[in-house]
């Protein structure tokens, strides 16, 4: 676990996955996220150019905000992003190979686990929190289980369905915060919509 990425999640626990962001879009829906609170943002590297995303992110915003990769599947996507001024890494899966080259270069990590074998194994290679992956087989009951021998400094995030109304039953299991894809951004949204559905993700922060 990093003291320094709980920092980022420490005020809004929620990470912007923009899965198809285009470059052209990137600091239209950026500026969005970073004024409604968001400082983790990723761009999946199946988007289309998402390491230019990364690129026009990082240098608008990342003085203020997290920014990096997420579906990252090999050693060497990992080169690449921080070459592109990303700091962060996010994989659907937990590869150590990934891990250790992240964490060699520098750079956070969150690898993505489904069960406590392979949650222990991401730590032992230095993830700095884990991605609960996918939310969806991982319910709130779950994580109350893994929360009993995961200690609390440990990050949980799931991710995969979440929405504002299912977020305050992962808190009360033990989630540090959670990763939003499709119910924050789709390609198609306008900054004004996702700017709408941002606020009623924070929004539900204050009921957690």
């Amino acid at each position: 676990m990093s003291d320094p990425l709980r920092g980022y999640l420490r005020e809004v626990p929620l990470i912007a996955i923009l899965r198809g962001l285009i470059p052209e879009h990137a600091l239209d829906i950026g500026q969005v996220l970073i004024d409604t609170g968001f400082r983790v943002i990723e761009v999946p590297l199946n988007s289309p150019r998402p390491l230019e995303s990364i690129a026009a992110l990082a240098r608008a915003f990342g003085n203020r905000a997290l920014i990096g990769a997420g579906t990252v599947l090999r050693p060497g996507d990992v080169r690449r992003v921080e070459e592109a001024g990303g700091r962060l890494i996010v994989m659907p899966h937990g590869d150590p190979t990934v891990v250790a080259k992240a964490k060699h270069q520098g750079l956070f990590c969150i690898p993505g686990v489904a069960t406590p074998t392979e949650a222990f194994a991401a730590l032992a290679a230095g993830a700095d929190g884990l991605k609960l992956f996918p939310a969806e087989a991982i319910p709130p009951n779950v994580v109350k289980a893994w929360r009993a021998v995961l200690t609390p400094e440990i990050l949980l995030l799931p991710v995969g369905g979440i929405t504002p109304e299912r977020m305050g039953a992962y808190f009360s299991a033990g989630a540090s915060g959670f990763g939003l894809g499709s119910a924050l951004f789709t390609p198609d949204m306008p900054p004004a919509a996702v700017r709408q559905r941002a606020e009623a993700f924070v929004s539900a922060l204050a009921r957690r």
